[in-house]
Order: C-alpha cells, then sequence, then structure tokens
C-alpha cells in the first residue's frame, strides 16, 4: 500500500486516484500576488500629485464710477388727450347740400364745414321780414291814433274808456313789432346754422354722412375735431407722491398746497429716453377713494403733431432737486439673493467683492448710495470670471454717460 508523506499531503491533492501537488501552491501564488497589486495601488494613490498649473489671469474691463448730478423721477402711464374736442352737429334739420373739407384735414375756427340746403329757410326769413314790416305799420297807426287821443281827451272830446284803450292798442302793436323781430333774428339764425363752420382750431376727423342724406339738428353726428398743440396727458398718482410734490413746490417758492408748475417729461411707446418736456397744470381737488390716488394732469406742446389724442404715454414726474452721485451700469452690478455687490480691483490686479446699495434708476444706470469711492476701479466686463483674491488682466475704459435723468 501506497502511503503518502506529511509534505506530499500539504500540498497534493488526488482526484480520481492521481495526485496533482501545484494546486495549493498556485493558489498561494495568486493570493501573494493580488496582495502585491494593492500594495502598489495604495502606494501610487499615496503619491504626491502636485496642484493643476493654473491658467493666465482672465481678460476683464474696468471702469470708475460714473460722477455727475442726477434727479430723480417718478414715472406713471397715461393717456394723451386734447385740450379741446368737439363733436360737430347741426343745429337745424335739413338735407344735407355739400362737406367742404378733406377728412383728417387741418382746419381752423370759423372754416366752413358742411351747408345744408339753404332754401327752406331763406323763405321763412323772407316771411318773417314782412310781418315785421305788417307790425310796424299797424304801430305807427296806433301811435297816430293815440297822438290823436291825447288831443281829444285834453278838451274832452273822448271818453277815459276810449283814451285807455288806445293806450292799449299801442302797446299792442309796440309788443307785436317785438315779436316779429325776434321771428326775423330766429329765421336769420337758422339760415345762417345751414352752414356749420368749426368752432376750434384743430384735426378734423372724417364725415359721418354723405351729400343729399337728412341732419336732424342736434341729434345727427357729421364729424369730430380735436385740437393738436398743446395736448394734456392725465396719470394717476398715489398720496404719498401728491404730498411731496407739494412740500417741493413749497419750498421753491411756489404755491402753499398746489403743484402747478412741476416739471414733466413724456416719452411714448416707442420711446426709450424723455424727450418731451411739460408742467403740471391741474390736480384734482380730491382723491379717488376707491383707488387711493389724485388724477395729475400735465400739458405739453406738440408742435409736430407727434403726439395724438388716446395714445399710451409715459410720464415721469421730478421727485427732487439735481444731487451728485455715483452711476454705475446695471451690467456691471451683481446680485447675491437678497445683496447687491461689485468687484473692486486692487493695485495689485486682485479682485475684491464689495456690498452695495443702491439708488435710484437713471436711464441704464444705478445710483449707488453706499459701498463705493469716485476713485475705485470696478469690474464691468467678464464678472463670471471672478471669484476673491482672483488675478485679473485688466483693461480700463470710461463710462459714457447713461440717458439723463434730468
Amino acid at each position: 500500500m501506497h502511503r503518502k508523506s506529511p509534505s506530499t499531503a500539504l500540498f497534493s491533492e488526488t482526484v480520481g486516484g492521481h495526485v496533482f501537488l501545484p494546486m495549493r501552491r498556485a493558489l498561494l501564488a495568486g493570493l501573494a500576488a493580488i496582495a502585491l497589486t494593492g500594495t502598489l495601488g495604495c502606494q501610487q494613490a499615496e503619491a504626491p500629485t502636485g496642484k493643476p498649473p493654473e491658467g493666465p489671469p482672465p481678460n476683464i474691463k474696468i471702469a470708475q464710477p460714473l460722477s455727475q448730478d442726477v434727479t430723480e423721477w417718478d414715472e406713471y402711464t397715461g393717456r394723451i388727450e386734447a385740450v379741446e374736442s368737439v363733436e360737430i352737429r347741426a343745429r337745424v334739420s335739413g338735407y344735407l347740400d355739400k362737406v367742404n373739407f378733406k377728412d383728417g384735414e387741418k382746419v381752423k375756427k370759423g372754416d366752413l364745414l358742411f351747408v345744408i340746403d339753404p332754401r327752406p329757410f331763406k323763405a321763412q326769413l323772407a316771411y318773417a321780414a314782412a310781418e315785421l314790416e305788417r307790425f310796424r305799420s299797424r304801430k305807427e297807426l296806433a301811435s297816430n291814433d293815440m297822438a290823436r287821443a291825447e288831443n281829444l281827451f285834453k278838451v274832452k272830446a273822448i271818453s277815459k274808456e276810449e283814451f285807455d284803450a288806445r293806450q292799449k292798442g299801442l302797446r299792442e302793436a309796440a309788443a307785436a313789432v317785438e315779436s316779429a323781430s325776434a321771428n326775423v333774428e330766429t329765421a336769420r339764425l337758422n339760415l345762417e346754422f345751414t352752414q356749420v363752420r368749426a368752432p376750434i382750431n384743430g384735426r378734423i376727423g372724417r364725415e359721418s354722412i354723405t351729400e343729399g342724406n337728412l341732419v336732424k339738428n342736434d341729434d345727427t353726428l357729421l364729424t369730430t375735431i380735436v385740437s393738436i398743440d398743446p395736448v394734456y396727458v392725465y396719470v394717476d398718482a398715489d398720496e404719498r407722491a401728491v404730498l411731496k410734490y407739494r412740500r417741493q413746490m413749497r419750498q421753491n417758492g411756489g404755491r402753499e398746497a398746489g403743484i402747478a408748475g412741476t416739471p414733466v417729461e413724456l416719452a411714448l411707446t416707442d420711446e426709450t429716453a424723455f424727450p418731451h418736456r411739460g408742467i403740471l397744470d391741474y390736480i384734482a381737488p380730491r382723491e379717488d377713494t376707491a383707488t387711493g390716488t389724485v388724477t395729475l394732469r400735465g400739458v405739453f406742446a406738440n408742435t409736430d403733431e407727434l403726439l395724438s389724442p388716446g395714445f399710451f404715454a409715459r410720464l415721469r414726474v421730478r421727485a427732487g432737486e439735481p444731487y451728485p452721485a455715483l452711476l454705475l451700469p446695471d451690467r456691471a452690478i451683481g446680485t447675491d439673493q437678497a445683496q447687491r455687490f461689485v468687484w473692486v480691483t486692487n493695485p495689485n490686479n486682485e479682485v475684491e467683492y464689495r456690498k452695495v446699495e443702491l439708488g435710484a434708476h437713471i436711464g441704464q444706470s444705478r445710483v449707488i448710495s453706499k459701498g463705493l469711492k469716485a476713485e475705485d476701479w470696478i469690474v464691468v466686463e467678464g464678472l463670471q470670471k471672478l471669484r476673491p483674491g482672483i488675478k485679473v488682466n485688466p483693461e480700463r475704459i470710461s463710462l459714457a454717460e447713461p440717458s439723463k435723468g434730468h
């Protein structure tokens, strides 16, 4: 019988009567290799890698805040209205005989616009004039009778009753003359009203009725006329703003409770600046309790006829006297939650985080109330590349003046 030695039993294995000595040895060799690989990996992981190479300093543009006197304005929205607007209607009824204008043209006060057939009114005037002459002759006859009656009554040739009757006859004839005169004046006015004339200067609308149609007095709308220059703009301001304007005017020697004369500016829908200058000339005598606002009215010259009644408009009212301020464009101001900040460069070309407080909008810029000095250099382009303490490659530029806020 064959007997395995202890060393052979430890490192061999019998399968199907055959002995395999290398199996255990191979297993141990594999474990040793795995351990060696892990050790080398740890050594490589623990090896110092160093900092990655930094890129070149980012290129940015810096500028000093713009120093200038600014004026703050309160902005409102409203509509342009004509100072005068008239609906043209006929004062007499009749058939429209003639239209004497072109739609949309400018007219002057007194210009002939429409003609209503005047023939019936000429006939009425002639009849009234004839009636007046008839009553005048009756008055002359009554006056002669009265003169004879006075002489006869003095010599007691007629009775008191007959004398009184002739007096009353004279008064009646005189009243008839007055009535006939009034009828003549009415007929003359009606004939005059057949010519419909412009009551104001302005621009006329289109004709609402054409020639040949029947026109009813005080009913048929013929056309409209609106004045052109100047124009009004109505806006609604809150109570605090109105009180501010009143105190401002009082300090400037204006009327005690009024705001008339307060400077205002106007911009149309397609305008970003406020090129139109005017003044406030009216404030409503009471506040609208439903909205808590007071109606203000600005008046503006309109010599170029750019401002048309009905147009939407933005109106701003000067909210105070000019004052010196530092301004930065909106693009230079960052937002950190509720905090506003800017990046300031130091002499070492490093950027610093600086909190600021903002004031009013002046054009496309903002007033910096706190946090900056006029000599500071502020990053105005390239903000997205920055972090505190980073080195930068700055290019100094000058800020252009913002749209005037005054």
